[in-house]
């Protein structure tokens, strides 16, 4: 890490005693204490490595045995893989994360881009109103979880059933997590609840980022607030778009805290996502082995989706 130079410094001249080499020059070193820069990242990718990198690769390998969490293992090859293919109740899970995952990105993203174009006015209260609608995306998703139980109380006089009784609408009233054919779009509506203000506020960003000269040329022209929106800001938002999309795709197919503090998979089956099987293989029954198996599938597939979802977003925005 250090590095030795040399250079002449020359002597005094005219010392006695100095005969014929009076004058010359004689080596002084000077040590270079400059540290290579790679140096500093090491401490973060020990850390990486032993935090994010080993157990990934771990859990890769326990995938193919038949590990209990607790003491030895042996190879069992793909059976893990093949008892997921038989298992009903992980592929009823598949279609559940799917249908919540198209309903999450559909109604989240187009309810935060509606709170965006309304926020972006010139109203005086769009300070209050952007905090109000961002504010539920801090909270945990357990709290959120647990407050929307109150509202979907199954009692006719409490929360969404109580309201729904009071503005006269009480041949609406639902078991709304009791209810099999209900619970997914529940949670799906707690979800939506929570995340439309982030989602807000990514498009509000992109809104922004639009010039003003454009709209002004476009109005100038004739274009009316529909064609303004439709030929202007649209092909501009392509890529707060993809972030939007990315990022509640993704949080949609590994969901896990808002399903399990709800319903806990249930009732029966009817709102298990691939996440609460994962986890109940694992901490319920001590299957780690398959558990792990059901995690790499699932982490492969996000990938999967993750990976066409860019390459079709990043092109739209190119055309943009």
């Amino acid at each position: 890490m250090t590095s030795t130079s040399e250079k002449t410094v020359p002597g005094p001249a005219g010392t006695a005693g100095d005969g014929p080499k009076a004058g010359r020059g004689r080596p002084v070193r000077h040590r270079d204490h400059t540290v290579p820069p790679w140096l500093f990242v090491v401490p973060a990718l020990v850390v990486y490595a032993v935090v994010v990198l080993y157990p990934s690769l771990a859990g890769v390998m326990y995938a193919f045995t038949d590990w209990s969490g607790i003491g030895g293992f042996s190879f069992t090859g793909t059976e893990n893989f093949r008892t997921l293919l038989d298992d009903g109740r992980a592929l009823e899970s598949v279609g559940n994360t799917l249908l919540l995952t198209v309903a999450v990105v559909v109604v989240q993203n187009g309810i935060g881009l509606l709170l965006a174009l309304g926020v972006h006015t010139n109203i005086r209260s769009r300070a209050v109103l952007r905090l109000i609608f961002f504010a539920p995306a801090v909270v945990s998703p357990v709290m959120v979880a647990i407050l929307w139980k109150y509202v979907y109380n199954p009692e006719n006089g409490a929360g969404l059933n109580g309201l729904l009784g009071a503005v006269g609408l009480g041949g609406l009233r639902q078991d709304w997590l009791g209810d099999p054919s209900l619970a997914l779009w529940s949670v799906a509506a707690m979800v939506v609840w929570q995340y439309a203000g982030y989602s807000m506020v990514v498009f509000l960003a992109g809104l922004q980022g639009v010039p003003a000269e454009l709209h002004e040329a476009a109005r100038i022209d004739g274009a009316g607030s529909w064609q303004r929106f439709r030929y202007v800001t649209w092909p501009l938002l392509a890529p707060a778009l993809t972030i939007n999309l990315m990022l509640s795709t993704i949080g949609g197919l590994k969901l896990f805290d808002q399903v399990y503090a709800a319903t806990n998979g249930g009732p029966g089956t009817s709102s298990e996502t691939l996440s609460t099987v994962l986890y109940k293989e694992a901490f319920v029954y001590g299957k780690f082995g398959y558990s792990t198996a059901v995690a790499l599938v699932l982490a492969l597939f996000v990938a999967a989706v993750s990976l066409v979802q860019l390459r079709y977003l990043r092109a739209r925005e190119v055309t943009a």
